[in-house]
């Protein structure tokens, strides 16, 4: 394999075992990965690669490598602060939560947030462009998620998509509160290529209301966000009418209720749809940030709703990948070289570090990596790893 000059060139050697995030093949053979210029070009044992030329190798000292985990669903607001709790460096934390890619469900926590018309087209722009122009602590950040108002028309929706606004936030938090009206706006949004999610369950701060199943069915749109209710959940039978009718993703948070969770993962599971799920924490928010939320949430559901770990580890990665159509999240040829590296806990029950998580444990998470780049080494917030990768 010969490189460009100049190209940079991530060989990560000594890997115990490579997390695919694919439902279909979790597990792939293999010691070694290299990516050239941030895109993954190859992996396997590292006697059958090409590993010269190296400007940055990693002894990943027989731990575990998986794609960066992905949040779904959170409400940024601008830089690495929120004002929901006061806090700095949220997305920093986050980071060393091993999560590399972060999905705006509305920047909902603005102060004086502008509800017209002119002003939410203005501010999804906006936010757009600062988290396309700064990565904090090089994690990607996909927003610009403007919550819909009653008198948009299909004009407003073409605007933002030519402006690069590519996602909806959370249909509900505004005014458009019928299933016919969310409808069309949906349609118009998709139309113009524009992913959309919707607000289920009851009311999560003043002015968002209860969206039950039959809105969430009638509105159609590509994610049913938190399906576990942020906060609070719908009875148990619209979760199951939502899994059972549904094709959209099944969207399940850390700020919901994790019984329901549990239910709508065992519904997924028993109907074939475990494609469907896809992991967020709706942070920031009313019950905080959660640096560790969707590793957290990884560890629950394995634990609790009979799914291996190996598994569960797809829907914080590959499935949100699939179904959010990003350019990472899976260990494939020419995705975004985006990595975490773990290892059990240290003084973790279990015998490896994937049984550990089943069990309902943390794993240690002792390296990042964006775009073949180290973002992180040693977590300041995981358990402490019984092995640590280095740059060597």
């Amino acid at each position: 394999m010969s490189e460009e000059t100049g190209s940079e060139k991530l060989v990560i050697r000594n890997i115990g075992m490579i997390l695919s995030g694919k439902l279909e093949e979790p597990i792939f053979d293999g010691d070694c990965l290299i990516a050239l210029n941030g895109k993954i070009t190859e992996w396997g044992a590292e006697k059958d690669l090409d590993t010269e030329g190296a400007t940055t190798t990693v002894d990943a000292k027989g731990v575990t490598l998986a794609p960066g985990l992905i949040d779904s669903h959170v409400h940024p607001v601008v830089g690495d602060y929120t004002p929901r709790q006061q806090q700095l460096s949220w997305i920093d934390s986050t980071l060393h939560g091993g999560v590399t890619t972060l999905i705006s469900a509305g920047e909902v926590h603005m102060p004086g947030r502008p509800k017209d018309i002119v002003g939410l087209k203005a501010m999804a722009i906006a936010s757009q462009r600062w988290y396309e122009n700064f990565r904090p602590s090089g994690v990607k950040v996909h927003a610009g998620a403007p919550v819909i108002e009653q008198g948009m028309v299909e004009q407003d929706f073409k605007d933002l998509s030519e402006a690069g606004v590519k996602l909806l936030g959370e249909v509900g938090l505004g005014t458009v509160k019928d299933g016919k009206t969310a409808q069309q706006m949906v349609t118009w949004a998709r139309k113009y290529g524009m992913q959309s999610t919707i607000h289920t369950g009851g009311p999560s701060i003043p002015g968002s209301g209860l969206i039950d199943a039959d809105m969430v069915m009638e509105t159609g749109t590509d994610v049913i966000g938190h399906i576990n209710g942020g906060h609070s959940a719908l009875p148990d039978d619209q979760i199951l009418c939502l899994c059972e009718n549904c094709s959209s993703a099944f969207e399940i948070v850390h700020n919901g209720n994790e019984r329901s969770g549990v239910l709508a993962l065992n519904a997924a599971r028993e109907l074939g749809k475990l494609d469907q799920v896809i992991l967020g924490t709706d942070g920031p928010a009313g019950s905080g940030v959660q640096p560790l939320g969707i590793l957290r949430m990884i560890a629950m559901l394995s634990a609790f709703g009979n799914v291996p770990a190996e598994q569960a580890f797809c829907f914080g990665t590959g499935n949100t990948a699939r179904q959010r159509e990003l350019d990472a999240g899976l260990i494939e040829v020419g995705k975004c070289a985006d990595f975490v590296l773990l290892d059990q806990a240290q003084h973790a029950p279990g015998n490896s570090m994937l049984e550990s998580v089943g069990q309902g444990n943390l794993p240690g998470v002792g390296m990042t990596i964006i775009d073949g780049k180290v973002t992180s080494t040693r977590s300041r917030n995981t358990p402490p790893a019984d092995r640590l990768p280095e740059v060597i």
